[in-house]
Parts: structure tokens; sequence; C-alpha cells
């Protein structure tokens, strides 16, 4: 199954969507696809999808996923590769409504160059960027310990 997580924030991430639906009409995609859309108004045709997932279904679907189309959210796509899962990471672009900035595109390529996800900035690369993903996976998991704790310890301390 492929999963696909668009994020919870209040902006869309309608251009994925629509090309994934185009993707599977076409018939390019054949495999099972599963969509948390958020907060997008397109509404998939050719693939199930929900809103939001609780935190239970949002990791359910992670772990029953053989690839995750995942938008550059931080947590998203961390929490995948901790599972140590295939992703192909999507930002969101401002220009097209889905964030307020491109910061997407800066996390997005730190995991890429880091070598824990594969990176689509054009929707016309989807397609092949998909075909490569399921012909030779990346499992690369990441495995750094979270900092937050010690900061927040540094903090106290310090105030």
């Amino acid at each position: 199954m492929i999963f696909v997580c668009t994020g919870t924030q209040v902006y869309q991430f309608n251009r994925l969507l629509k090309e994934l639906d185009k993707l599977v009409e076409d018939g390019q995609i054949k495999d099972e696809i599963f969509a948390q859309i958020g907060a997008s108004d397109y509404k998939p045709q050719h693939y199930a999808y929900k809103e939001f997932l609780s935190s239970d279904e949002f990791k359910e679907c992670q772990d029953k996923a053989t690839l995750i189309i995942s938008h550059g959210g931080t947590g998203a796509l961390i929490g995948a590769s901790k599972k140590g899962k295939n992703i192909i990471a999507v930002p969101r672009l401002a220009q097209f409504g889905e964030h307020t900035d491109d910061h997407q595109l800066q996390i997005v390529d730190v995991l890429k160059n880091e070598g824990y996800v594969r990176a689509v900035y054009d929707m016309k690369d989807l397609e092949c960027c998909i075909k490569d993903a399921m012909e030779n996976p990346i499992s690369k998991k990441y495995e750094r310990e979270s900092n937050v704790i010690c900061i927040i310890e540094e903090f106290i301390k310090e105030h």
C-alpha cells in the first residue's frame, strides 16, 4: 500500500492529490493508495482517503505502507524514517498556497542529502520517482536521539 500524508495544517495540498489521481486513472499506479488529505478541498476520485486520522490510524497506515509519500513536515518524515520506511517527500510550496513559506524545501533537502528520502519538487517527476522507489527502496532509519529534553533542562537551569 502507498500511504500519502499531507499533514494537519490549515493549508491544502491539492497539487499532490490531483497528480496521484491522474496517475491512478491513467494506470501508472496500480498499488492501493490511502491518503490522509487534511484541509485539502480536492477529493480524490480513484483512491481511498480520509481528511484526518487519529494517532493510532496514522501509525497503522505507516506500518502497512510499502511506500510513504509525505509533505515536507519534519514530524511525518522523521516518524516514517524512524520506522525504516521507503519515503518520497514532496515539499509544500508557498506559490501554490500550500504553506506560508518554503521552509519545507530546506527540510526535504537535508533529509534527501542525508539519504533518508527521495524528493519530488515538480509533480511531473512524481511518476518516475514512485517507480524508482518501488524498484529500489530506501530504508535508511533515522536513529538520532531527540535533544528536546536536554534543551528544556538547560533552559530551566539557566533561568
